[in-house]
């Protein structure tokens, strides 16, 4: 059993308090300098969410009174993604479609792949950072990068700089370390206050806390990236009985899937239509690491989100190993009795939010129960081992769709990752519709 004090030190270290209290200090620090509010800005030139992050960076500094230090970086951390041809496929869909949400420019096919031409690029970008105008200079490089026109990026570089690359290669490791001794691991990131905001995803987060310093005089509470959720199961139901399910590969350890299923019950029963749970085993479990920076950052990142959605989150019981086994293994159980959707909505508010220890009796017993089921008949099916098949086929079938981690989702032909994509499956209800 795991120390059942860790649940009230991990809710304290992501509550609501202590990052206000955080965030005071830090405003109180930056006053008491004389310093302004200055955010890093990190851009890998192949990274389609830099592309999309640079678009609309002049327009965050025209509505703030902010001012950004750009760091460009190359080279990715290989222990942070685990399959990342998939990764990179999935990016570039996923931001076709924020592009076409926010009217920001994109293209239909990616960049052909030149290792050689990246580096150039990069080196120009490295260059240009230690004089004024980098943010003019470093979107039109993207704009040719993006759009294949080799012509302009052959005029946008120097000649000496595309001669000399590796001049720059000192350069960029120091912001490749600064990123990663900073706490992060991905690029088209922002920093500011010792906080970290993804892309478009997070930015609605950086305007709420610009917004509450005031440092927007002329509309102070304006909030513009949040489109991704501010209509949310807000749609007309479909006249048709769609049968057609929401499937979500989910694992009991990662606190996105449990925002992921509170989300997706939501809109499953606002548009009545089935939703079907695939658990696969955590990373962890699957012999994969999960460095210990990214699993902080993924923490921090799930209160603020949770707190979006006024969902609760933060007192947790680590459930690795048995915790996930023993629940796991009740699963089918759970579905023989109609109940499965709502055991494991017990299992992942008891590990998340009410610091249950499911690798306990006392504790199992208590989230099987809650969830209407038989806790004497539940006992009988904990030493059966069959789920560890068709947790395996759940893999192999988010494999197959071209995916690679949890939460994803499909609907029809329709695959996406990570819960913030409930919008596009939503999308894909009211169109079948």
């Amino acid at each position: 059993m795991a120390n059942p004090i860790a649940p009230y030190l991990i809710n304290s270290l992501v509550s609501n308090r202590l990052k206000e209290l955080k965030h005071r200090c830090i405003e109180r620090y930056r006053k008491y300098t004389k310093q302004p509010h200055l955010v890093t800005v990190y851009l890998r030139i192949n990274d389609p969410y830099s592309y999309l992050l640079i678009q609309v960076l002049q327009q965050l500094r025209l509505r703030y009174a902010i001012e950004y230090d750009f760091r460009t970086v190359l080279n990715l951390q290989p222990d942070m993604y685990p399959a990342p041809e998939l990764w990179q496929t999935n990016a570039f869909t996923d931001s076709q479609y924020l592009a076409k949400l926010y009217s920001l420019n994109f293209p239909e096919e990616p960049p052909r792949n030149n290792p050689q031409r990246d580096a150039k690029v990069t080196a120009q970008l490295l260059h240009q950072e230690l004089q004024p105008g980098y943010l003019e200079h470093a979107l039109e490089l993207f704009e040719a990068y993006w759009n294949n026109n080799t012509r302009k990026i052959n005029r946008l570089i120097n000649p000496t700089v595309a001669e000399r690359t590796e001049c720059y290669d000192h350069h960029r490791q120091a912001n490749e370390t600064l990123l990663q001794d900073s706490g992060h691991y991905l690029s088209g990131m922002l920093h500011y206050g010792k906080e970290w905001y993804w892309g478009l995803d997070r930015l609605e987060h950086l305007e709420q806390r610009f917004n509450q310093l005031h440092l927007n005089s002329v509309n102070p509470t304006e909030v513009k990236f949040n489109l991704g959720h501010t209509n949310f199961c807000h749609g007309k139901k479909p006249c048709s009985d769609n049968q057609t399910p929401i499937n979500i590969f989910w694992s009991l350890r990662s606190p996105y899937s449990y925002l992921a299923l509170m989300r997706a019950q939501q809109l499953a029963a606002h548009y009545q239509v089935p939703l079907m749970v695939k658990p696969v085993l955590p990373m962890v479990m699957r012999r994969m690491q999960v460095p210990k920076t990214k699993g902080l950052y993924i923490l921090h990142d799930v209160k603020r989100e949770a707190n979006k959605y006024q969902l609760d989150f933060g007192l947790l019981a680590d459930p690795l190993g048995s915790g996930v086994e023993r629940c796991y293994a009740l699963y089918q159980y759970a579905q023989s009795q109609g109940l499965g959707i709502e055991f494991l909505d017990s299992v992942a508010r008891g590990v998340w939010t009410e610091g249950i220890a499911a690798d306990t009796d006392a504790g199992l017993k208590k989230l099987v129960e809650r969830a209407g089921l038989d806790w004497q008949q539940a006992q009988g099916f904990l030493s059966d081992d069959n789920w560890r098949t068709w947790a395996q086929d759940n893999l192999l079938e988010l494999y197959s769709k071209g995916l690679w981690g949890v939460p994803s989702l499909s609907y029809g032909d329709l695959n996406v990752f990570g819960q913030d994509r409930l919008d596009c499956i939503e999308q894909a209800i009211v169109e079948q519709g």
